[in-house]
């Protein structure tokens, strides 16, 4: 089962490091993706995949919420692991390659995807974000009740937040809340309701999915940037592991019941890969330390292959993409 999509040659870029997250073990992440092999399972689908190695970075000091840091916990450490993945994405990017970030929590996105909104302006291309999580991680300092940062990057992107992370990408904002959509969630913080409302978020949480199917909510979430009409659109896929139902992935350190089953988290990477635009991709939150003999790094190896176009049969599309 290869993939007969043309892909851009890509390269892993571990971020060891859980300082944004408030529990310990994602920082082992990259090396359980390594384990599970995921550069080999690329590489069979024809894909020349290049791993760059770990990032090295600031050591997590744990600390209580900081006054002096907007309230956050770790914010010093989380603005240079974030310059460090918004660094390296933009190399990989200019030089014409795939970023595949490694995390590491999910702080990390508001690095790369600053990074790719800044390569996005460079090249004049138009930038769409799917955020596939539980939460909204549109909290701000103000409103977080844990005062995690990997709990802010969507408001970060968004311009709002530590004005460190919010001007990451030379631009504020990163990118409008209008270029994000957001799938699987089903934890969301009462003022990050709030924010969700007033930044006017396309969210397809998970009553969406169980009223409309995957396969529809996915048709939604593309719509405007499949055709050749639409090649000037770079989509980047944040990946949060939690996404998953816990039953399947137990191995990250936020489970929330009730998420995506195997075949519909297939069917979402399958209809992003039949997209065509896929440009970036994060990997973030897989913790092995919570996990079942790598069973989840596992999975995600087995879904990042669907979503380069690993599929059981060769599959056409009609002009709308269906």
């Amino acid at each position: 089962m290869t993939s007969l999509l043309f892909h851009p040659p890509a390269t892993l870029i571990g971020v060891p490091t859980d300082v944004g997250a408030g529990r310990l073990g994602a920082a082992m992440g990259p090396d359980a993706l390594r384990v599970a092999q995921l550069g080999p399972a690329l590489q069979r689908l024809g894909m020349d995949v290049l791993d760059i190695g770990n990032l090295s970075g600031p050591p997590n000091p744990r600390s209580e919420r900081d006054p002096a840091a907007e309230g956050l916990r770790n914010l010093p450490e989380c603005i240079a692991w974030n310059q460090l993945a918004h660094d390296a994405v933009l190399a990989q990017l200019g030089l014409g390659r795939i970023p595949i970030m490694l995390g590491g929590d999910h702080t990390l996105a508001t690095g790369s995807i600053s990074a790719v909104a800044r390569h996005c302006r460079a090249v004049g291309k138009r930038l769409r974000v799917l955020w596939l999580d539980a939460h909204s991680d549109c909290n701000i300092p103000e409103i977080s009740p844990s005062g995690n940062v990997h709990g802010i990057p969507v408001a970060s992107l968004c311009g709002l937040g530590p004005v460190e992370l919010a001007s990451m990408s030379g631009s504020v904002p990163a990118l409008e809340a209008a270029d994000i959509r957001q799938v699987g969630q089903r934890s969301v913080d009462d003022g990050e309701k709030r924010m969700v409302r007033q930044l006017g978020l396309e969210v397809y949480d998970m009553r969406s999915i169980d009223e409309l199917g995957m396969k529809e909510v996915m048709h939604r979430v593309l719509s405007g940037i499949e055709g050749e009409e639409n090649r000037d659109v770079h989509l980047h896929v944040s990946f949060d592991v939690d996404f998953l139902d816990p039953e399947i992935a137990p191995g990250t350190g936020t489970t929330v019941r009730g998420g995506p089953s195997y075949r519909e988290a297939q069917l979402c990477m399958e209809m992003i890969a039949d997209s065509g635009r896929l440009s970036s991709l994060d990997i973030v939150e897989l913790n092995p330390a919570l996990d079942i003999r790598n069973q989840t790094a596992e999975l995600v190896v087995d879904l990042v292959e669907s979503l380069f176009g690993k599929s059981t049969l060769v599959r056409t599309r009609d002009r709308g993409g269906r």
